[in-house]
Parts: C-alpha cells; sequence; structure tokens
C-alpha cells in the first residue's frame, strides 16, 4: 500500500475506455475545491461532476470553469441548487454514471455539542445519499462529514434498508494514515515512502479524538521509537486538525492535507476499479470479525472491480496498543450507537436545517454566523440546472 498520491505523475491503471466519472459534492467549498484539483489531475478520471448550492461562497461554474483550463482531456460539469431543492429531485444528470461520489461538507464542529452536530450533518448527508441511492447505487460513496463515526453507521443503515450494499457508503479516514506516516517519517529521518503506519478503530482527522489507534509495532521503522516518541506521536495525531485549525487563527480547517488524503484513497478505489487491486484505510461496516463486534470499524480494506472486495483485520498489536484500543472502543461505541439510532428514528428524509451553508470551512461557526452569511447571500435568481460541459 502507497502512501503517496502517484496519480499526478503515473499513468491509469486500466481504466475503462471512456475513463471514470467522480462527483464531488461541496465542490465550492474550502474542503471541496482543493479535493477538485486533486481529482481532476487523477488520470483515471475522465468526467467530473461538481455539486454545490447557490449560498456558497463561491458559485460551482467558477470552479469548473477554472478546472478546464488545466491541460487534461478532462469534462467538467458543475449543478447548483437553492437550498430548498432536494438533490433527489434536480440532480439526476449529475448523479447518473458516476463510479465515485465524494462528500465533504456539513457544519464545522466547533461550538456544537456532538449529537446537534450529528443530526445537522447526518441531515445535510442524507440529501445526497438519498440521490445516490435513486442514481447511482453502484457508486463508492465517500464521506467526509464531521462526526464520521457516527454518520458513516446511519447512512450506511440506510442504505442497508433500502436493499442496497451497505458498504457503498465508506468513511475516508485516510487523513489519519497520511499523518502517522508523516509524523514517524520526521521522528526517525526514515523516507516517507517506507513508513506505513496502520491507524485503526475511528477517525481523528477533522475534529479532536481518541478513537483512532496507530498501530506503530507493525511498521519496522516505527517500532524503533522510544516510549515517550510513540505517546508523543500519538497525541499530536490525535490534536492534528486542532493544530491546523490553531495555525490559521481559527479560520479554516485541514483544507489541504484532507484533500490530498481524500485524493489518495479516491485513487486506490478508482485503480481498484480499473481492474488493480489497491488497499487503504477507511471506516466502514464490517462482519464484526475486525475487532471483537463492532458493527463498524476503521481498518485497510481492498478495492477491486465490484467496489469492497475484502476487510483486513487489523493484525498484531503490542500491549499497550491492545490497551490504547480498548480505551478507544468505549467511546466509539457510542458513537456509533448514536448514528445507528438516527436511522433508526429517522427512517424517511429528514429536512434540511434552516439557511444551511455548506461551505463551513472558514472556521465562524454557530447558528448567527450561518443565518447572517445566509442574508448577505441571498438566494439569487440562477437556474439550478447543470452548467457548462
Amino acid at each position: 500500500m502507497g502512501n503517496c498520491f502517484h496519480g499526478l505523475t503515473g499513468p491509469a491503471a486500466r481504466a475503462p475506455k471512456n475513463g471514470f466519472k467522480v462527483c464531488i459534492c461541496g465542490a465550492a467549498g474550502q474542503n471541496g475545491q482543493p479535493l477538485a484539483l486533486m481529482m481532476a489531475l487523477d488520470p483515471n478520471v475522465t468526467e467530473l461532476a461538481l455539486y454545490d448550492l447557490s449560498i456558497a461562497a463561491t458559485h460551482p461554474e467558477g470552479v469548473a470553469v477554472d478546472l478546464r483550463h488545466i491541460e487534461r482531456n478532462l469534462k467538467v460539469t458543475s449543478y447548483c441548487l437553492e437550498p430548498s431543492q432536494k438533490p433527489v429531485d434536480h440532480l439526476a444528470e449529475c448523479f447518473t454514471g458516476c463510479d465515485l461520489v465524494l462528500v465533504p461538507v456539513g457544519v464545522p464542529s466547533k461550538g456544537r455539542a456532538r449529537i446537534d452536530l450529528l443530526t445537522v450533518n447526518a441531515n445535510i448527508t442524507r440529501t445526497i445519499v438519498e440521490a445516490c441511492a435513486k442514481f447511482c447505487p453502484k457508486a463508492i460513496v465517500g464521506l467526509i462529514v464531521n462526526p464520521m463515526t457516527s454518520v458513516v453507521p446511519a447512512m450506511s443503515k440506510l442504505y442497508e434498508s433500502r436493499g442496497l450494499d451497505p458498504k457503498r457508503i465508506i468513511g475516508v479516514a485516510a487523513l489519519d494514515h497520511a499523518r502517522a506516516n508523516k509524523f514517524v517519517h520526521e521522528a526517525t529521518g526514515c523516507p516517507v515512502e517506507q513508513v506505513n503506519v496502520p491507524v485503526v478503530g475511528g477517525f481523528s482527522g477533522m475534529m479532536k479524538s481518541e478513537t483512532a489507534v496507530p498501530l506503530l509495532s507493525q511498521d519496522p521503522t516505527a517500532r524503533g521509537l522510544s516510549d515517550e516518541q510513540r505517546d508523543q506521536l500519538k497525541s499530536r495525531l490525535h490534536t492534528a486538525s486542532e493544530d491546523v485549525m490553531s495555525a490559521k487563527n481559527g479560520k479554516g480547517q485541514a483544507t489541504l492535507s484532507a484533500a490530498y488524503a481524500t485524493g489518495r484513497w479516491a485513487q486506490a478505489v478508482l485503480r481498484g476499479l480499473a481492474g488493480e487491486r489497491m488497499s487503504d484505510t477507511c471506516f466502514i461496516k464490517t462482519d464484526g470479525s475486525v475487532y471483537k463486534d463492532f458493527e463498524f470499524f476503521t481498518t485497510s480494506v481492498t478495492f477491486g472491480p465490484n467496489g469492497v472486495e475484502q476487510v483486513h483485520p487489523i493484525g498484531p498489536m503490542s500491549e499497550l496498543e491492545k490497551h490504547h484500543l480498548d480505551a478507544a472502543a468505549k467511546t466509539l461505541r457510542q458513537e456509533i450507537h448514536e448514528g445507528v439510532s438516527y436511522a433508526t428514528k429517522n427512517p424517511k428524509e429528514a429536512p434540511m436545517p434552516p439557511n444551511y451553508r455548506k461551505d463551513g470551512s472558514n472556521g465562524h461557526d454557530g447558528n448567527a454566523a450561518v443565518r447572517s452569511l445566509s442574508r448577505s447571500l441571498s438566494p439569487r435568481p440562477r437556474d439550478p440546472s447543470r452548467r457548462g460541459a
């Protein structure tokens, strides 16, 4: 399993003649735009659909026009809806034919109780997942949404209730993996390409959480770290997103590193679909045998022509890592339960939150800020249909 994004220079891996179609939901936001660039540079992608709301700070057609100037044989289309419009009612063309849908959406976590964050972001994500279920049910849907360890179980259960494969709904947890590799490289001087530290359990990537556990004992280089270095690295992994936000003076989240990690993960999915089996880290529904009886867990997953081909066991752990994972499991189990409860209590589609703004990655948070921005960007007369080819 590689730990860098080879798609910028490497050839496509037996991609179909017409390549793959990828959709990015929330493409005009601070998380979506760098991710759109990563996907535009992936040689396996020949069609890119960009969707966002009219109240996003940037119109998605502007992002599409920008990307059309890249020296690639790439079709880029954009789609824009008003907040009151549902993707399932208006975006058949956007989602139809998609092989991969990436979903970097939701309001930021800062200042919100976890259960409130889940309710708002699950409702937002659900509008997209419902459209995927109708127009591209075979597509892999990669969620980059807080709190991932609750939203993924919720959406997976909703897919399952419709007779669809719940393993098509996947939490993109590659950022923890990428960070762990980089931190070990910095601590040891070992070439980063030779470092591969599995991170299992939950996810820490976009909000402070201690549910992700790096298995340093499984990497030959990381095994040489002292106990103090191991503790420092684990702590740094759990607070990495806060470190980025602090360095940005509270005005942004980890957008660039998240786009890199998601792009790397997306390339593994597409190369797998093209026939070259690839593995990367995911938070996904399991058969309950990956770790104890957990129905959802972060572990390595292999992708092939049919999507998820194998969810791998976590492998051997040191006694200290077992202790850390047991401690993390208590929190993780509760977070999964909250997501499953959401799906049980909301069997029908929930309404969009009022005055919802998809791009919350500028660090401003709270209902007042969202309402204020919505007023300043009051809906303008605009055709919600497809724009540009």
